[in-house]
């Protein structure tokens, strides 16, 4: 017996040495991307060094992350629509000169965009035109978001209130929207002023209807009510503890406006009730170059088309990356 318990215990101990110099000729990593244990063998029992695959899989992981994702598509949509802004306002107005001599020239390095049958250089013209539609959108965008503000303000005030706009929202949401922009514009008389009146009146329902939505979700909450015992007005109340709350989605509601307003002025410029044939704008340069395509003078329309969608889509590519940090609702509920 003794010899036994002898023998069981050499074993055991052969078999814990044995173990110990497995373990010291293998190192342990744990993966932590992967989530997953791998066994690398080694001379020693040093520490692993990182491989270029865990740098690659660090970055990828911090790259997913949507808040560092929106900043960085975010600041990307900035540059690019200051620059074209900024460009296009400070061109000198002799840049959109006719010249005969050079009519109709296929697009060089000297006329990246060509020019039309005038000689007027496109991109000049390209540059000039999305500065006024970058204008426009501006006093639309901002015209319409503070149209929702005043009437979801007003409709969380009282019942009456909320049922007569709550009323016209639908009313204005049942007409075709671009038979109404169409009406409006014909109304002012067309022109930068008219168009901007135009695309306001009509893009305020969708925004209004989500400040209406928000003001009285906020009207039950416990400060509101602790507010209105200690003898605050419903104005007191709504300036300095509801309007906060409103920021964000009334700020992203307006961004989100934006290309909308754009493309609209685009769309009744082109139609010929938007801004007058002096004035550059992308709708005016579609609307002429028309008339050209079969001619094969195809840079006419493509590369203002071109510019036009970029400047749009950096448009919402900020008002979506806004939705991301502030952590508003949909974007497709203000459009």
């Amino acid at each position: 017996m003794k010899r036994t318990l002898e023998r069981s215990s050499e074993q055991t101990a052969e078999t814990a040495k044995i173990q110990k110099v497995k373990t010291a000729n293998q190192e342990v990593r744990y993966n932590i991307n992967t989530g997953s244990l791998q066994a690398e063998t080694g001379k020693g029992t040093g520490t692993t060094r990182p491989t270029r695959k865990d740098y690659t899989a660090a970055s990828n992981q911090r790259f997913r992350n949507p808040r560092q994702r929106a900043v960085i598509w975010g600041s990307l949509a900035v540059i690019w629509i200051v620059i074209v802004w900024l460009t296009g306002r400070l061109l000198p107005a002799g840049s959109t000169l006719t010249s005969l001599m050079d009519r109709n020239l296929a697009p060089t390095w000297a006329h990246p965009f060509g020019t039309d049958w005038l000689g007027r250089d496109m991109f000049m013209r390209t540059l000039k035109g999305l500065a006024t539609s970058i204008q426009v959108g501006l006093l639309a965008a901002c015209g319409g978001g503070l149209i929702a503000l005043l009437l979801g303000l007003t409709a969380a005030s009282s019942k009456v209130a909320d049922r007569v706009i709550s009323w016209i929202i639908d009313l204005f949401l049942s007409v075709p929207h671009l038979v109404s922009l169409v009406m409006l514009a014909f109304v002012f008389g067309g022109g930068l002023a008219g168009v901007a009146a135009a695309i306001a009146l009509t893009h305020w329902p969708n925004l209004a209807r989500i400040v209406r939505a928000e003001m009285i979700q906020l009207k039950s909450a416990e400060y509101i009510q602790i507010s209105h015992k200690l003898g605050q007005s419903r104005l007191q109340i709504a300036v300095q503890h509801m309007l906060p709350h409103l920021v964000p989605q009334l700020f992203v509601g307006v961004l989100l406006i934006f290309p909308h307003a754009i493309l609209h002025e685009a769309a009744i410029t082109f139609l010929g009730l938007g801004l007058s044939p002096q004035q550059p704008a992308i709708g005016i340069i579609l609307s002429e170059s028309m008339r050209y395509l079969s001619a094969g003078m195809w840079w006419l329309a493509f590369f203002p088309g071109l510019a036009l969608l970029l400047v749009v889509r950096a448009f919402d590519v900020l008002g979506n990356s806004l939705k991301t940090l502030t952590g508003t609702g949909s974007s497709r509920e203000v459009r």
